[in-house]
Order: C-alpha cells, then structure tokens, then sequence
C-alpha cells in the first residue's frame, strides 16, 4: 500500500534539515568561517545572525528575487556574466 509516495504539494522546495538550500548556505559559510579560525561559537553565533538577516531580506519571496535584487545592487564585477549587460545600463542601443 505504501510503495509509492505522493507529495501533498508539489511545489515545496527542497530542505536539508529545516532549511531550503540557499538558507543553508548562508548559514554554512560563517559556521566553516568559526571552524577554521577555531572560533565555533563565534561562527554559529554569525550563522544564526546572517540567517535571520537572510529571512528578513527575502521575506516570502523566492531565491531569485534575492538574486535579482543582488544583480540590480552589486557591481558588475560580482556575478561576472558575460551575456547579461551591466546593471547600470539603462538605456541599449539596438
């Protein structure tokens, strides 16, 4: 009766633990920061702090607005895309 599993909602994203992906990783980064400079409590400490200023950043929305907002608000030199124009471009020729 059991051999197939059926999601009760079909676009839930991925989690590991209690955390999508891009949560995650903003969190992994401080941590492996606390455990290489031998500050461990330093690190989970700054991984709590850029979780919640990761959540209150998003704030429902999706991981591609974060992206956008980052696209529109970091220099071009950060994603280094090459097909994309630069973000200070307003107006193209073409």
């Amino acid at each position: 009766m059991d051999q197939y599993y059926i999601p009760k909602h079909l676009d839930d994203p991925e989690l590991i633990g209690f955390w999508t992906l891009d949560e995650f990783l903003v969190m992994l980064a401080p941590f492996v920061w606390g455990i290489l400079a031998q500050h461990i409590v330093i690190g989970l400490a700054l991984s709590v702090v850029a979780w919640l200023g990761y959540r209150k950043l998003r704030a429902g929305r999706s991981m591609y607005w974060v992206l956008h907002f980052a696209y529109w608000h970091l220099p071009g030199e950060f994603f280094g895309l090459k097909v994309a124009p630069p973000s200070y471009y307003r107006v193209m020729a073409g």
